[in-house]
């Protein structure tokens, strides 16, 4: 064993950094759900008392998510999560044109770091992603070629806020601009959903047309997402049936689930300011002591391009990704390497691949993300924890050889 600290309570660990792929429920989204599970048994849709209940929850958590996101009510699509709202942004979109002109040969464009969500429809349909350089930011050139490229084929192009691996901010104003010039008539996405708990998302809906959102990521319930639609914009359904979410998305609601993403959406957004800021800091104070103990340790995005505040993403050298992760997880400590859908045996990331990170390099690839809960003590035991690690796997290469 590396080395504990005192136990903690966060899932059994003593520094949980792993809030990129899912963050603990909200005291308030976990009072909401079990408040209406308990209490709330009627379907959205129905007429009577228990029905129309059910149906002010979903109305009241659809306004807090709204607000969260800096739109009317009406363009919140309430969806299982992320992977469904990515899905129906870009299957949507393309399923609605081929309705619209009894055609099936547009494309999708995304960038070539969006999350599996997004990079699988968008390829599976026979579309294009656009490089992104060293850093990991889209190269706007290149956005700029392959629009021009394929014209008027383009249906729908997708470049997410912030990367879900390194934390990369995108310059979506610029990508905005490049579209409306060369695909005035393609639907502009983008995935925030790792963007939506540390940033203001309205700027960002005046550039696009659509954007998903997801609600554990911001302390709601698994289960529950929701897809922002702009007004105007044609989103043909993926489920059929009831006719719910004004037809772009049937089924019977996650009434529960809902009502804890209102929740959480609420708290996020009241507390978002100071909490980045917070956050940051703890940032700082983990890259600072990484980086001064573990040589072998570098920081992948440099401090100067825009990124988010909680993801610290580290490549070590000589190091390897799934011994490391296996030290840490055995000393308490809960982190990453690589997109959390990539379940099983890890394998290469097809971000770091992107921007270019040598195979060797990537190899010792090491995301940690920190949350809304995370504390000075959490950084800090991660640090001498990843330490005892590296200097443990260093011993073993050197006794291998």
């Amino acid at each position: 064993m590396v080395g504990r600290a005192p136990a903690g309570s966060l899932g059994g660990m003593d520094a949980y950094l792993d809030h990129a792929a899912s963050t603990p429920l909200r005291p308030e989204a976990l009072a909401a759900v079990t408040s209406v599970s308990a209490e709330v048994c009627g379907n959205p849709t129905g007429a009577h008392g228990p029905a129309r209940r059910a149906r002010r929850v979903v109305d009241e958590a659809r306004d807090a998510v709204a607000a969260l996101c800096g739109v009317e009510a009406g363009a919140v699509v309430f969806t299982s999560g992320g992977t469904e709202a990515d899905d129906l942004a870009v299957n949507g979109v393309l399923d609605a044109v081929a309705e619209r002109t009894g055609g099936h040969d547009h494309v999708a464009v995304c960038s070539a770091v969006e999350h599996p969500a997004v990079l699988e429809p968008v390829l599976h349909r026979g579309g294009h992603t656009v490089r992104v350089d060293h850093n990991g930011r889209v190269d706007l050139d290149h956005l700029d070629a392959v629009l021009i490229e394929h014209g008027d084929r383009v249906a729908v192009v997708s470049v997410m806020a912030a990367n879900n691996e390194v934390g990369v901010v995108q310059p979506l104003e610029d990508v905005a601009r490049i579209v409306r010039r060369r695909a005035p008539d393609a639907v502009l996405h983008t995935d925030a959903v790792q963007a939506a708990a540390w940033v203001d998302l309205a700027p960002i809906v005046a550039s696009v047309d659509l954007l998903s959102v997801s609600a554990h990521k911001i302390g709601g319930p698994k289960g529950a997402g929701a897809l922002i639609v702009g007004s105007g914009v044609a989103v043909a359904p993926r489920l059929r049936g009831g006719g719910q979410e004004r037809g772009r998305r049937s089924g019977t609601h996650n009434v529960a689930g809902i009502a804890g993403f209102g929740a959480a959406a609420q708290a996020t957004l009241a507390a978002r300011a100071d909490t980045a800021a917070r956050v940051a800091a703890l940032r700082e104070r983990l890259a600072a002591a990484v980086t001064a103990t573990v040589p072998a340790a570098t920081v992948t995005v440099p401090a100067e391009v825009p990124q988010l505040p909680s993801i610290l993403h580290l490549c070590i050298e000589g190091a390897d990704s799934e011994v490391l992760l296996f030290l840490l997880d055995d000393a308490g400590v809960a982190a990453s390497a690589a997109s959390s859908c990539s379940s099983g045996a890890l394998a290469g990331s097809h971000v770091l691949a992107a921007m270019g990170v040598a195979p060797e390099r990537a190899a010792g690839a090491l995301r940690l993300s920190l949350g809304w809960p995370s504390t000075e003590a959490e950084v800090d035991h991660a640090a001498t924890v990843l330490r005892a690690a590296v200097e443990r796997t260093a011993a073993f290469g050197a006794a291998a050889s």
